[in-house]
C-alpha cells in the first residue's frame, strides 16, 4: 500500500465509528489499525469522542487518535510543541538548537527538549558501548543519509571522519554543549522522532486525556483503548526492501495498553552502488553501514525515545548481541526479523514480547 500524502486535517469519530475498512498504516514497520466508516453512531465500550488527526511533521507523517469528552481539538497544540521541538533538534533546520551547535555557535544554548534528549542518548551509548552515539552525524552525511549531500566515501574518508566520532568527545555543561573535538557533529535523527511522539503524549496527559495513539513516522506511544473499547493493535512489517514504502505484508500483530515502541531496519532507507547494497545504520566503531543477518528491530518500552534510541543500538550490533542487550534490560522487551542461511526470514523475542502478540 502506497502512504498517501495527508493533508493537516482533523475528523471526529464517535466510539462505534470502527466498524468499516481497515486502514493500514506501514510506516517505518509499524502498522497502526483502525476501523474507520463513513457514519457516526451511538456506543457502549467508552464515554468519549474520539479524534483523529493526522499531518506532516519532521519530514514524515503523523497520525493521532485520542478521546476527548467535549470534542475539542489539540491539533494546534500539538503542531506548535512540533515547530519548536523542530527548532530544537532539527539537524536539517539551520535554525535549530542543533545545527547551530555543529557550527560551533558559542551563544547557543539547550532547551527542555535538547536536554532530554542528549542525556537519554547518553545512556544509551553507555548501555550499548557506543553503538548509539549521536556523534556519528559526519559518517552519516558521507554515506549520503544524512542532512548534508554525500560526498564520495572510501577507506581514507571514513578513517579521516573515524577521528571526531565518539559520543565521550562532547558533554553537557550547564546549558551548554561542550566539545573536546570541534569538528564533532550531532544528529538526533534516529531518536528524536521517538520522543516526539513522547512529546505529543505528554501534551495529551496534561489535557487529561485517557486513551491515545500517537505516532509519528512509524515510532508510538499509546495509552488505554481504542474506539472499540479494546488495546491498541500495531502491525509489524515483513522487512522486505521497499525504499519507496509500498510494502504492507505483516510479520506480526501485536496488542499493548501503554507504553513506546518503534522499529528500526535497514529496508527503507539504501541505495545500490555498483551492485552493492547500502543501507542507512551506520556503525560508529567502524565507519561503515552495518552488515549482519539483522533485519528488523521492534523495541517496547515505557518511553518511545528509549525504544527508538534501542532499536537503531541493535541494528548496529547484529542479533545475537541485541538480543542479549535488550534481556539484559527488565523495562525493555524486543522482536528481531532477521534471514537464516538460507536467507528465509526468522524472528525471535523477549519473554516479554510474546505476551504482546495478538496474532501470529
Amino acid at each position: 500500500m502506497e502512504i498517501p500524502i495527508f493533508a493537516q486535517k482533523t475528523t471526529v469519530m464517535n466510539k462505534r465509528q470502527i466498524v468499516g475498512t481497515i486502514i493500514l498504516l506501514v510506516l517505518a514497520g509499524i502498522g497502526i489499525y483502525n476501523r474507520v466508516s463513513s457514519t457516526q453512531t451511538a456506543g457502549t465500550n467508552t464515554n468519549g469522542i474520539y479524534i483523529h488527526a493526522e499531518g506532516q511533521v519532521h519530514g514524515t507523517y503523523y497520525h493521532i487518535t485520542y478521546e476527548t469528552t467535549d470534542g475539542k481539538s489539540l491539533q494546534q497544540e500539538y503542531e506548535d510543541e512540533f515547530k519548536q521541538f523542530d527548532l530544537s533538534v532539527s539537524a536539517f533546520n539551520d535554525s535549530s538548537i542543533i545545527s547551530r551547535i555543529n557550527r560551533n555557535d558559542t551563544t547557543a544554548r539547550v532547551d527542555d527538549y535538547f536536554r532530554t534528549v542528549f542525556t537519554t542518548a547518553e545512556k544509551v551509548s553507555e548501555k550499548t558501548d557506543g553503538a548509539f552515539d549521536m556523534t556519528v552525524a559526519p559518517l552519516v552525511n558521507a554515506w549520503g543519509f544524512g542532512f548534508k549531500h554525500n560526498t564520495t566515501v572510501n577507506d581514507s574518508t571514513v578513517k579521516d571522519l573515524l577521528q571526531h566520532i565518539g559520543y565521550k568527545k562532547i558533554k553537557l555543561v550547564g546549558d551548554r554543549v561542550v566539545k573536546s573535538d570541534t569538528s564533532v557533529m550531532l544528529d538526533a535523527s534516529a531518536i528524536a522522532k521517538g520522543y516526539s511522539s513522547d512529546v505529543a503524549a505528554q501534551l495529551l496527559e496534561k489535557h487529561g486525556v485517557k486513551n491515545y495513539m500517537v505516532e509519528i513516522g512509524g515510532e508510538c506511544v499509546v495509552k488505554g483503548i481504542n474506539e472499540k473499547g479494546r488495546k491498541w493493535h500495531l502491525g509489524i512489517t515483513k522487512p522486505v526492501d521497499d525504499s519507496l514504502n509500498k510494502q504492507d505484508e505483516l510479520q506480526s500483530i501485536i496488542e499493548i495498553g501503554i507504553g513506546g515502541i518503534a522499529t528500526s531496519g535497514n529496508y527503507r532507507r539504501f541505495y545500490y552502488k555498483d551492485g552493492k547494497k547500502y543501507a542507512h545504520t551506520i556503525n560508529p566503531k567502524t565507519g561503515y553501514p552495518a552488515e549482519h543477518n539483522l533485519l528488523s528491530t521492534t523495541i517496547y518500552g515505557p518511553t518511545c525515545i528509549e525504544a527508538d534510541a534501542y532499536a537503531t543500538a541493535c541494528m548496529v550490533i547484529g542479533l545475537e548481541k541485541a538480543v542479549k542487550l535488550i534481556e539484559s534490560i527488565p523495562e525493555l522487551e524486543g522482536y528481531f526479523i532477521y534471514a537464516n542461511s538460507k536467507g528465509e526470514y526468522e524472528t525471535t523475542c523477549t519473554t516479554g514480547f510474546k505476551k504482546l502478540i495478538a496474532v501470529e
